[in-house]
């Protein structure tokens, strides 16, 4: 027995298939064929809307489920740092309602994957349950070099606790501003990644303080105690400054890149197109409203043919957990970008991103994507 769908438009991951196109899947949701109306036979399902494959949320931070609404928005990201430091701690109980709450929001939301920071093991009980795929992101920081051996070890423990329950895990640096070149480099050495992220740009105060070591940043490290007096004036911004120290041969997600300039592109052009290496960069429009009202610049990615895809953050600085609400603010500034374009950002490109292509991102025989219904109001839900 097969299930047959149809609606009033198909989205296959990549483009809108023709009005007559139905798709035929197994009720375990493999996709078998799809074929023509008249092709297809009786018992077909007529929906009213559009069809796509599952999405991909390439950002989230589920550990932090249970901050939601406790953060002041529109603050500054250093503010908003101070407060999550503050304000993250909770009994276990809530962290782990919060946290499989969350994950229900993401499901109910037509969300098949993840790639999640982790700076706990506080979602291991959740994810060994595999209600979602996720990719473990697991996040380390320290910003001088004297604590680099100390950061990475603990680090290793909390991915070899990952392990136990997924094979599909890597160590990643939080962001330029919190991490030295020493911890950076065991980071990209380290033989269990095969892919990359950090958060890129957030705020301003992260290219004044590679540019010229001025900024904000300078009295977040006092403070927090932290001896930056070792730090330099790169000259440049902090993504020009980073990007080298990555490999070219694991896929580098940038997030948030709100700052992000013309030169920038450029610079990332020169390496990772030259050597055709995978460079996607991750956009999380309501987070950025959230925590500095400033949403980065979408049209110089698209016109600079940038790879796309799209996150939610987390909960501290997002009141949901919506693919399809995140491409609604982009319609919202972005109107000129088509709303096919976004959902390739939101389900082929976050699954190549993620490199979950051969299951995720598309309707293609044999793989299985899972199935979304975008109503004529844009809500969604899975089938």
């Amino acid at each position: 027995m097969y299930r047959k769908l149809t609606a009033n438009q198909i989205f296959n991951g990549y483009e809108l298939l023709p009005e007559d196109s139905v798709l035929i899947l197994t009720p375990n949701g493999l996709i078998t064929d799809i074929v023509k109306h008249e092709d297809a036979g009786d018992d077909i399902e007529r929906f009213s809307g559009m069809l796509s494959p599952g999405f991909v949320n390439c950002h989230c931070h589920l550990e932090l489920s249970h901050m939601k609404g406790k953060l002041p928005k529109q603050t500054g990201l250093i503010n908003f740092l101070m407060k999550i430091m503050q304000e993250r701690q909770a009994s276990p109980e809530a962290i782990q309602t919060a946290i499989e709450t969350a994950e229900y929001e993401m499901i109910k939301n037509g969300i098949v994957a993840v790639g999640d920071i982790c700076n706990t093991t506080n979602t291991i009980f959740q994810k060994s349950k595999a209600n979602l795929h996720y990719q473990n992101f697991i996040e380390v920081a320290g910003f001088t070099d004297s604590i680099a051996d100390k950061r990475f070890n603990a680090i290793q423990e909390i991915y070899h606790d990952f392990e136990r329950i997924s094979k599909f895990n890597s160590i990643v640096p939080h962001a330029p501003y919190s991490v030295s070149t020493s911890l950076l480099e065991k980071i990209t050495s380290f033989a269990g990644n095969e892919i990359m992220t950090m958060h890129n740009q957030e705020t301003l105060a992260e290219n004044q303080l590679y540019e010229n070591m001025e900024g904000d940043f300078l009295d977040f490290y006092q403070n927090l105690n932290i001896q930056a007096d070792s730090f330099t004036a790169k000259g440049k911004s902090s993504l020009q400054y980073f990007l080298p120290f990555f490999k070219l041969n694991q896929p580098l997600i940038l997030v948030h890149n709100v700052y992000t300039k013309e030169e920038d592109i450029a610079h990332t052009q020169t390496i990772y197109n030259m050597n055709n290496s995978p460079l996607y960069f991750c956009l999380c429009p309501h987070a950025n409203q959230y925590i500095s009202n400033k949403l980065p610049d979408v049209d110089m990615f698209v016109r600079n043919d940038m790879n796309l895809i799209l996150g939610t953050d987390s909960l501290a600085s997002n009141d949901q957990l919506s693919i399809m609400t995140e491409i609604k603010l982009l319609q919202q500034h972005f109107p000129h970008i088509s709303i096919t374009k976004m959902l390739k950002w939101a389900t082929s490109n976050g699954a190549k991103a993620l490199k979950i292509d051969e299951r995720y991102g598309s309707f293609e025989k044999g793989k299985r994507p899972g199935v979304v219904l975008i109503g004529d109001n844009s809500e969604c839900s899975p089938l």
